[in-house]
């Protein structure tokens, strides 16, 4: 019997992880001017991003800290909430909307994103380290390319 509510116990919270990774993703409208007038809407799965209708190959790193995403986002740190990070390869000279770039003439490699209600918020960072988050961090890094709101 004890092994069978640990195996409970077990499937339950691999359900909640999936849960948790699973609340950025689906379609996306571009609500903020940024990402009217660079991205357009945004498409999430498990292993792609699609941004101007053009995929890019996703991989999750790890879940956000509600302290990491209250320096990101702006969220409040007594919340409770959390955000996921992940790793891909936007290259510099790909033109999206209004012949706009991502990060200016570096390459993003790293993508975070925050859902609160019916909204998402996507950061995108350059540099091969994973970004710090935290807010002087932040306040003092060069890699972050630019922040996006997006509703459904």
């Amino acid at each position: 019997m004890k092994f069978k509510t640990t195996i409970a116990a077990l499937a339950f919270t691999f359900a909640c992880a999936l849960a948790l990774n699973a609340q950025d993703q689906g379609y996306w409208r571009a609500a903020s001017t940024t990402a009217r007038s660079i991205t357009g809407d945004i498409t999430l799965s498990e292993t792609s991003v699609i941004l101007n209708f053009m995929p890019y190959t996703i991989a999750p790193i790890r879940v956000l800290k509600t302290p990491e995403v209250a320096a990101v986002f702006d969220a409040d740190v007594n919340s409770g909430v959390k955000g996921n990070l992940y790793r891909l390869s936007v290259p510099s000279e790909r033109r999206f909307l209004h012949k706009n770039t991502l990060c200016g003439t570096e390459s993003v490699q790293w993508m975070a994103t925050f859902v609160s209600g019916r909204d998402l918020q996507v950061a995108l960072f350059s540099g091969l380290d994973e970004p710090v988050f935290t807010f002087d961090a932040l306040a003092n890094a060069s890699t972050r390319c630019a922040t996006f709101t997006y509703s459904r």
